[in-house]
C-alpha cells in the first residue's frame, strides 16, 4: 500500500524508467589572480571533456573533469560533469562502484551550490532507478523548504511526480513554481507539455507560448507551437524533458533532462 507524503505518493515502482579574510590588500590582489586563474582552467577543462563525453569518450571526459575539479575545487559544475560521466559509465558497466561514486559527486556539487538544479536532478534519477525513491523526494521537499524563493525545486519535483503519473500533483508544483516566478520560461513549457500531455491543448499553447516570449530560443516548444495552432493535435510527450540532450538515456525521461555544464 502506497502512502502519501505532503503532495507526492511514496512507496511506489514508476512503470517507466522515464542538480577568507586576507591579511593585507597585496596578498588579497594575489589571491583575487590566483583564483581568476584557476577558474579559467577549470572552464576550459570542463569544456574540453563535455567534448569527449559527447563523443562517447567517457574515461578521458572523467580524466579532464577531475582536472577541473583540482584545478578549482570549489566549482560545483566539474563535480556535478564528473558525477554525470561516473553515473553514465555505472549504466554501462552496471558497475556498483561507478554510481556509489556518482552519488557522492553529486553531493560534492551541492555542498558548494547548495541550489545547483542539475546535481539534483541526476541525483534524483539515481535514487530512483536504485528503488531509493522516498530518499529522492525527501531530498527534493528539503530543497523546497531550504529555498521557498525558487522555482526550481518545485520544478523539480513536479518532473518526478510526473515520472509516477502523477499529474494532477505535478501540474500544483509547476503552478507553484510559476506564482514564485511567473517569468520562468521552464516551468511554463513544462506547463504546457503535462497539459498538453492530459489532453488540455488550448491551455498547453497558451503556456508554450507565454514561455517562448519569455525565452525565444526554444526550437521545440516553437514547433509544438505551429503544430497545435494548425491541427490542435494529440499530445506529444517529452518536450519539456529535451530528448537527446547530451548523457541521455533512452526510455528515461528523467536522465533525458541531464546535459553537462560548461562552466
Amino acid at each position: 500500500m502506497s502512502q502519501r507524503t505532503g503532495n507526492l505518493l511514496v512507496g511506489l515502482n514508476p512503470t517507466h524508467s522515464r542538480l577568507h579574510a586576507v591579511a593585507s590588500i597585496a596578498f588579497l590582489s594575489l589571491f583575487i589572480s590566483s583564483g581568476l586563474g584557476c577558474s579559467l582552467a577549470s572552464r576550459g577543462q570542463n569544456i574540453t571533456g563535455v567534448q569527449l563525453y559527447q563523443q562517447g569518450q567517457y574515461q578521458q571526459a572523467a580524466s579532464v573533469f577531475r582536472q577541473s575539479i583540482q584545478s578549482d575545487p570549489w566549482n560545483a559544475d566539474g563535480y556535478y560533469n564528473l558525477a554525470a560521466t561516473q553515473y553514465r559509465l555505472g549504466r554501462a558497466n552496471n558497475s556498483s562502484g561507478d554510481l556509489q561514486q556518482a552519488e557522492n559527486l553529486y553531493h560534492q556539487a551541492l555542498d558548494r551550490n547548495p541550489n545547483h538544479q542539475p546535481a539534483y536532478r541526476g541525483l534524483t534519477v539515481l535514487l530512483v532507478q536504485q528503488g531509493r525513491t522516498d530518499d529522492a523526494i525527501t531530498m527534493l521537499r528539503g530543497w523546497s523548504q531550504r529555498s521557498p524563493e525558487l522555482a526550481a525545486p518545485k520544478i523539480e519535483l513536479a518532473r518526478l511526480a510526473e515520472e509516477f503519473n502523477q499529474f494532477d500533483t505535478a501540474q500544483e508544483y509547476l503552478l507553484e513554481a510559476a506564482s514564485i516566478d511567473p517569468h520562468n520560461a521552464r516551468a511554463l513549457a513544462a506547463l504546457g507539455s503535462l497539459r498538453e500531455q492530459t489532453g488540455d491543448v488550448d491551455q498547453a499553447l497558451n503556456d508554450y507560448q507565454r514561455s517562448l516570449a519569455i525565452n525565444s530560443r526554444q526550437p521545440q516548444i516553437m514547433q509544438r507551437v505551429a503544430q497545435l495552432s494548425r491541427t490542435k493535435g494529440g499530445p506529444v510527450s517529452g518536450i519539456y524533458n529535451g530528448v537527446g540532450a547530451p548523457g541521455t538515456t533512452a526510455n528515461t525521461r528523467l536522465v533525458d533532462s541531464n546535459t553537462l555544464r560548461l562552466r
